[in-house]
Order: C-alpha cells, then structure tokens, then sequence
C-alpha cells in the first residue's frame, strides 16, 4: 500500500505540558477516504526515530497499519534523530537512565490514545520496538489495550536497570500478573547479544512462562541491533530480518488484523491426540479390527 507521513504534538502531563512529537505513517487507498486500519506502536532505539526506525515503520505502514512512532526524549532535547556516533550513543544512553520510568509509561499511553482516536484507526492495537524500544514494547503490553507485542532484543528488563535511578520493575509487574491474561507476547533475541546475556534471557522466559503469559520466545543466530539497516557496525541481517517481519506480521496480521470480538475464555485444555499410526496399533494389541 502506498503511505503518507506527518505528525503530532501531544501534551505531556508529566513533563510541565511539554510535548512529544509522534510521528504517525499511514496506509492510503485511492479512492477510499474512510478506510480504517489497526493501529501499532514502535518505539525507537537510544536514538529516537532514525532513518532505520522510519523505514521499519514504513514497512508495517504498507502492509495496512496505521503506525505511530513516539519521540522518546522528549524531556531532554526535540524530535530530531540522534546521530549513531559516539557523542549520540553515549547522549542516549545518558537519557535512558535519566527519565522516569513513568514518563515512559505514559509516552505509551499517549501513543495509544493518539491511535484509537485518528479517524484512520479502527482501536485495535499493537506495539513493537528494538532494544529500548523492545522493553517500552514489551511495558506496553501492561496495557489492555494492546492485544500484541513484538520485542526486537529489548536491553535491561532482566536487569532491571531502565530508567531514573536504574532500578525499573517489568519484571517484577510481570511476577505479580499485571500482564497476565491480557496480550500476546513476542520476544527475539540474538544468541550472540552482549546486552542480553543467556541468564538474562533464561529469566525473562521463566518469569513470563511462570505468569502464564502467552508468550512466543525466539533466539536466533544474531547480534545485537541486527535489524537495524545503518551504522549496524556488522551487525544487520537483512534476510533473517525480513524472516522475522513476516513472524511478526503473522502475530499483527492474526491478533488485530481483523476485529474478532471480546475474547471467550472457556478454560479448555489442549487435549494430547497420539498419531494415526500409534492409535491403529493400540487397536491391533488389543485384538480390536482395524
């Protein structure tokens, strides 16, 4: 699909009204004016909305989502991309651990809010980032009205070091079943990450599995930031990143890709059915005529 770009400035309650620029790329269909789309949230890298987080958006943009794009340090300088050098990774990295978990929080919430109320989304929401966007992904699915989220190598939830003073609590919130019984979840991972160790991919899985989160867990062949099509420093793999799209666009396309209707839990259990061949066998031990 074609998509067109633009973007808004939202008040911030918690930064003195100060606002933050989302970003908001857009599906269109000539000649259909009232056309409705699923909305999804990407949250960016320490560098905010760069030229790879664009593109990326771009693309989930095209296969018909309305995608809005959160400037994340808005407290501490405008929209603008920080550049992928040294100055930017260390300014990025000083920003991280110095805003306020709630600010993030509520820069999610103002990205939902702004979805479902364009004219161009139909409410159903879905959220998605890489690295400090994976863990802001990843909070979002706190709220109800995210039904999916696909993590891309989120830093710092097994360590619990996001935000002002270092010391978040996603995990922790997860421990307690604040995420429980609410979204999809997906995580992806690269076996050779330096930021996100085994033992800290071990514990968020057990921490989700033991929440009873519905949770997807994927470890591929990778490094860091291997999706990320710049400055990568060797890093990008555009084919197992293409692979992943379409696993995520599977989840997008299947959790609010159409309106299902409210949720029926009737608690049934996924019966264990043996193999044709097995059963044919039981049958013959007991003398039974195929």
């Amino acid at each position: 699909m074609l998509i067109t770009k633009t973007f808004h400035d939202v008040p911030s309650k918690l930064d003195n009204g100060r606002p933050i620029r989302i970003f908001v790329i857009s599906p269109v269909v000539p000649n259909y004016p009232q056309a409705k789309f699923p909305g999804v949230v990407c949250f960016s890298e320490i560098y905010q909305v760069t030229g790879p987080v664009e593109r990326f958006a771009g693309q989930i943009a095209s296969q018909g989502y309305v995608v809005a794009c959160p400037s994340s340090y808005h407290e501490f300088e405008g929209p603008e991309a920080i550049p992928y050098d040294t100055e930017g990774t260390d300014r990025g990295n000083r920003y991280k651990i110095e805003k306020d978990i709630a600010a993030y929080d509520e820069d999610a919430t103002l990205s939902v809010d702004l979805l479902v109320s364009l004219q161009n989304c139909n409410g159903r929401i879905a959220a998605t980032g890489m690295c400090l966007g994976g863990h802001l992904a990843f909070r979002a699915a706190f709220d109800p009205r995210v039904l999916s989220s696909v993590c891309f190598f989120a830093t710092d939830i097994h360590s619990a070091t996001l935000g002002k003073g270092k010391k978040d609590n996603s995990l922790a919130r997860v421990h307690r079943g604040d995420m429980t019984g609410k979204g999809e979840l997906v995580m992806i991972f690269g076996k050779q990450d330096t930021h996100v160790p085994r033992e800290g991919r071990d514990l968020i899985r057990k921490t989700l599995e033991d929440a009873e989160v519905p949770c997807s867990f994927l470890e591929v062949q990778a490094q860091h930031a291997f999706i990320r099509d710049e400055s990568s420093k060797g890093r990008w793999d555009a084919a197992l990143t293409r692979s992943l799209f379409t696993f995520m666009m599977e989840v997008f396309d299947r959790t609010i890709g159409r309106d299902l209707g409210p949720k029926v839990d009737k608690g049934e259990k996924v019966e264990h059915t043996l193999p044709e061949a097995l059963i044919h066998v039981d049958l013959d031990e007991k003398g039974n005529d195929e």
